[in-house]
């Protein structure tokens, strides 16, 4: 068994933080909240032959140069073994996501999400880690059974990405269970916000709109999420990392705001001063029995726990954190990172 862990966590003294998958979405911003915060952080990213750090490389220069970079491959294990070396705080966010693309091609999802988070809590084990926060999704659940969703709802596996998910949460619950693993599952919402794949549906709304377009495509229309702004999800994450008594716990994060896609994106139409029209497009649907139709967040575990509240709570910060969006998303530098008309599984 890993040093310290028969002794129980010791937080308040961390030398460096771990975060996989910070050259993404929600793992950027972690990243810049951490280090804003004085934290010590590595950032794993993926490996690839242009030194690209994905969203990394569009933070600012102070922030930059302030993060260690560790390149690597989250299915390779004895490159996470490297990464998480004299790491007291690990907080796991690589995976793939994309729903659409995990019916084209489910064996890379359990390659990724799986094992590489056996390979997280495995290395973790070994290297003595005092907290290791592993990232689910509210995708497990599947359509709701009751709302608000708490943490006992049961596990819905609906598409191979959810499955794969699934798989990722118990595998880091066994090592608790089975080795005393300082294991914690966080469980976002739907989170949205600048720098997200135009694959997501905000993006995918603000784009279409953004080239020009007034009849928008889109998926099923009737479905509704509970959406968390981006600087709320990785507050969880924070928070999460340094609460007591966390070993074993899952725990959402959400805003407690439900909306439908059609909703949405009048919504998002509304704030960027348009009319739109909505068609539906085929490719964008999933397979029937694969939708998800509802979700809502129970955040009440993360408000006693972790003390955390989302700052953009309710239809009112829902739509203060779309605003912010739409801004980032129609700055001209940002907008032609994007592929706005082109629909990308």
């Amino acid at each position: 068994m890993g040093a310290g862990w028969e002794m129980g966590p010791k937080l308040t003294n961390a030398k460096k933080i771990l975060v996989t998958g910070a050259d993404g979405f929600i793992g950027s911003h972690l990243t810049e909240a951490l280090v804003r915060a004085g934290h010590n952080v590595r950032a794993f990213v993926l490996y690839n032959s242009f030194g690209s750090r994905g969203w990394l490389d569009h933070v600012s220069p102070d922030i930059s140069r302030s993060i260690e970079v560790f390149s690597g491959d989250i299915r390779d294990p004895q490159g996470v073994r490297h990464a998480v070396k004299d790491c007291d705080i690990i907080l796991h966010l690589a995976a793939l996501i994309a729903i659409p693309y995990s019916y084209h091609s489910p064996d890379t999802y359990i390659d990724t999400n799986v094992k590489g988070t056996l390979n997280i809590v495995q290395a973790a084990r070994d290297s003595g880690a005092s907290r290791v926060i592993c990232t689910s999704t509210s995708e497990v659940y599947g359509t709701a059974q009751f709302v608000p969703i708490t943490e006992e709802h049961p596990l819905q596996p609906q598409s191979p990405y959810s499955a794969s998910k699934i798989g990722a949460d118990n595998i880091a619950l066994s090592f608790y269970k089975s080795f005393n693993a300082p294991v914690t599952i966080l469980r976002p919402f739907n989170t949205f916000g600048p720098r997200q794949s135009a694959r997501a549906i905000i993006p995918t709304i603000i784009c279409q709109i953004a080239a020009g377009a007034r009849t928008i495509k889109l998926g099923a229309l009737h479905p509704t999420r509970d959406f968390s702004y981006v600087d709320d999800t990785a507050q969880g994450f924070i928070q999460a990392a340094f609460a007591l008594d966390l070993e074993g716990e899952v725990v959402h994060t959400g805003s407690g705001h439900e909306i439908s896609i059609g909703d949405l994106a009048q919504l998002i139409a509304e704030i960027m001063g348009v009319e739109i029209t909505i068609k539906t497009d085929q490719q964008r649907l999933r397979p029937e029995k694969s939708e998800v139709d509802r979700l809502l967040a129970d955040t009440s575990r993360a408000q006693k726990l972790l003390q955390w509240n989302p700052a953009y709570a309710g239809r009112d910060g829902f739509r203060k954190g779309l605003e912010k969006t739409v801004e980032w998303f129609l700055q001209p530098d940002n907008l032609a990172l994007y592929k706005a008309l082109e629909y990308n599984i």
